[in-house]
């Protein structure tokens, strides 16, 4: 109803009332009283339906306008969500490329690099180098030049070039008969006569480990050569490992570089590791570099990289680093200056990582947002301590939203905390949220829980 039609209801009402004040008898008739009476409660009760109306009006339209910000975010979500998977894919084809070649499985190594190739990823370059030496070793010699020639072409800048080329010159000096996969030629030869020199004499061998890095020699052979300076430990196969790890090999063999610096430890592997770490634009290496700092338990330069990597992913993991390394004050001082709810949730997996149920527990009842306190939740359910066992009822005690209330069942179920079920199971006046906790318990198989089902059953 307008305004102008209350008011037009009003003045009828009015000239009613005043015709009833004027008639006969009015104030002895109770039956004009209740005559004047009537339109005025059917009008008031019409006008509070409409105001109760508009309200509720009003609530759906701002439920709405939270169902479609919650879609938008879900939305993005979902895109980040198909574009990790696809990371993860293109990762996946590569690691069962490389292991396929190691066990001399040329076909399905073809294959996988193959399939890696056509998704145009950032490993393209590698994929098709790899492919090529695969068809070589199945004897596909021209097959083998063509994709080196759509390397070359496709990747001029390509730090794979110079290894493709060297298989290029491997395959046009070919016989043409098929390669015996067992027979590596004289570069395994080589390989075993530098194990020898290493064990032997290593300062005679760190530059022959070297010479045959920058050689023509296979990436397979090569890495091998590597895993030689990375079980020496001197400065000097350090020295050689950190040309590598800066880029002077292919990026196979530089990510296996940082991985062995981080395994050396110590002040010069971390600096090193921070120099590329900084001039590097590749992801998988700066990843690499995360884990190399983890593995030489370098809180320090996890905690600026988890400050300032600009990459979402890349921040990411650092911080997972910093979770594996058990660094809760690194943690604290991210989550207390982070305005990203993102970020904060990654903060939070983090610390279930290190086990900090106390922490978990002071963000699930303080935390503002909803949604952030769930998160916190669900990672404190994952803990099984006992500090994080008696912490999730006293949540769900002070908790108000109902789907953290649900989360925190969940969470106890995880835990396998019967008890708590069985306590909030008895307290709870909710029917949907005793239910939630009955159908927990009737799950678990413990005799807490069993001995309180059997109760419901003989009410």
């Amino acid at each position: 109803m307008s305004v102008r039609e209350g008011r037009s209801s009003l003045s009828k009402m009015g000239i009613l009332a005043a015709a009833l004040l004027l008639a006969p008898g009015f104030a002895k008739t109770a039956a004009a009283r209740a005559s004047m009476a009537a339109p005025m409660e059917s009008w008031q009760q019409q006008t509070s339906q409409e105001a109760q109306d508009r309200a509720q009006e009003a609530r759906d339209r701002e439920q709405e306008k939270r169902d479609r910000e919650q879609e938008a975010r879900d939305r993005e979500q979902e895109k980040k969500d198909r574009e990790q998977e696809r990371l993860e894919r293109l990762e996946e084809l590569y690691d069962e490329g490389r292991e396929a070649l190691d066990e001399d499985r040329y076909d399905e190594a073809d294959s996988k690099f193959t399939a890696l190739a056509d998704m145009n990823g950032g490993q393209t370059d590698a994929a098709l180098y790899w492919k090529a030496y695969a068809e070589n070793k199945l004897g596909k010699r021209d097959s083998s030049l063509a994709t080196i020639s759509d390397l070359k072409k496709r990747f001029p800048q390509s730090r794979w070039k110079k290894d493709a080329e060297a298989l290029e010159i491997e395959v046009h000096q070919s016989t043409g008969h098929p390669a015996n996969p067992d027979n590596e030629g004289d570069d395994d030869l080589k390989i075993l006569a530098l194990r020898g020199i290493m064990q032997g004499d290593a300062e005679r061998g760190v530059p022959k480990v070297e010479a045959f890095l920058n050689g023509p020699g296979s990436p397979k052979l090569k890495s091998q050569a590597l895993f030689l300076l990375a079980q020496n430990g001197s400065s000097q196969a350090r020295e050689v490992l950190g040309k590598i790890a800066r880029g002077q090999s292919n990026p196979e063999l530089q990510r296996k570089a940082v991985q062995y610096l981080g395994m050396f430890g110590g002040q010069q592997s971390r600096q090193i590791l921070a120099e590329v770490y900084a001039s590097t634009t590749d992801p998988s290496v700066k990843r690499a570099i995360l884990k190399s700092y983890m593995i030489g338990g370098d809180k320090e330069h996890l905690f600026a990289a988890a400050k300032s990597e600009k990459d979402e992913s890349l921040r990411a993991e650092a911080i997972r680093q910093l979770g594996l390394l058990h660094s809760p004050e690194e943690l604290r001082q991210l989550y207390k200056t982070e305005t990203s709810n993102e970020v904060k949730k990654d903060i939070l997996q983090a610390f279930f990582l290190s086990g900090d149920a106390k922490f978990l527990a002071e963000a699930a009842q303080s935390e503002k947002d909803p949604e952030l306190r769930r998160a916190a939740i669900r990672n404190l359910g994952l803990i099984g301590s006992a500090e994080a066992k008696d912490a999730l009822p006293a949540i769900y005690a002070k908790e108000t939203d109902r789907e953290n209330k649900e989360a925190v069942l969940n969470a106890l179920f995880i835990q396998g905390n019967a008890h708590a079920l069985v306590a909030i199971a008895r307290s709870e006046k909710d029917p949907e949220l005793k239910r939630t906790a009955v159908s927990k318990l009737s799950i678990m198989n413990s005799k807490e829980g069993n001995d309180y089902l059997m109760e419901i059953l003989q009410k």
